[in-house]
């Protein structure tokens, strides 16, 4: 069977009408009663009641129909699929990253994207870890990049980078001198925390939870930018990303102590919707960010 038979088919059981089908397929009702008629053969039953006005399906007509529209729906997005399989590589890709990612991590990986496609444009906007999640399932972004990333069966979750985790400080503190630091040394420090609801916040309350350690918050910001202001006037103490603060490591603001009881990581991952058509620019983009953490960098 065609594709357009199903289709004209669905377009009579709509309409319910003979004439009108023949109209909107651009076709003769003698041509429309044919392919019915043919249908009603290859399937040894009767479809439609001619006798009833309007014409009305049968039993065996509506299971035929439903299956006929979940055909043609799945046709639909097989063609959708593979347009844009097939899209020009002047494109764009929509990324939406936390802060500290879009900023200080992902600049490199652009580059080196843009070395195999100079003509795909990676746009990308900062926004809040739930507000990641809400845009990639619905479709508004092509990829996300979040820190600690949670599991959701709409979701594919893939490894980004484990970033280090450092004491952060103001050259002025009097930790700012260790070389290595005690985790143990914290314990009722005034502390720059992250607010209660970024998964960050989560993870490093984790972290001195399990070392039972007790520090004395003084300050909650959303964005890992105030954080580090708040650490450059010497408002306290606070763990952060060593990625995140590179560029204040480098001016001399801010100093960062390794922790001699373990190498304290966050986690990064990319999300992707499930089912998420991408072109095969964003594929490899996918493929070039999940590089450092396969081993084929």
């Amino acid at each position: 069977m065609h594709i357009e038979m199903l289709k004209l088919f669905c377009d009579l059981s709509e309409l319910r009408s003979f004439s009108k089908t023949a109209e909107k397929n651009l076709i003769s009702q003698s041509a429309v009663s044919q392919q019915l008629a043919q249908l009603e053969l290859i399937h040894k039953c009767q479809l439609l009641d001619r006798k009833k006005r309007p014409i009305e399906l049968t039993k065996a007509g509506h299971l035929f129909y439903q299956a006929s529209k979940d055909v043609l729906e799945r046709y639909e997005q097989l063609r959708n699929e593979l347009r844009t399989l097939h899209k020009s590589t002047t494109s764009r890709i929509n990324v939406a990253a936390i802060f500290s990612i879009g900023m200080h991590t992902l600049p490199d990986y652009i580059k080196k994207f843009m070395v195999s496609y100079p003509n795909v444009n990676v746009h990308v906007e900062y926004f809040s870890a739930g507000r990641i999640y809400e845009l990639v399932l619905t479709g508004d972004v092509d990829i996300g990049l979040v820190a600690v990333p949670k599991r959701d069966k709409r979701l594919e979750v893939y490894d980004f980078e484990d970033e280090q985790l450092v004491l952060a400080c103001s050259p002025k503190h009097p930790l700012a001198n260790e070389s290595q630091i005690d985790i143990h040394r914290l314990q009722f420090e005034r502390f720059i925390s992250f607010d209660k609801n970024v998964p960050t916040r989560m993870w490093i309350d984790g972290i001195l939870e399990r070392y039972n350690i007790s520090v004395h918050p003084v300050m909650e910001f959303d964005n890992i930018e105030t954080v580090k202001r708040a650490v450059e006037i010497n408002s306290g103490i606070s763990i952060l990303p060593e990625a995140a603060i590179l560029q204040e490591l480098g001016s001399g603001t801010i100093r960062a102590i390794n922790f001699s009881n373990e190498r304290f990581i966050r986690p990064t991952g990319i999300i992707v919707r499930k089912g998420k058509i991408l072109s095969q620019a964003g594929r490899y983009f996918i493929e070039l960010l999940k590089k450092k953490t396969t081993g084929r960098d």
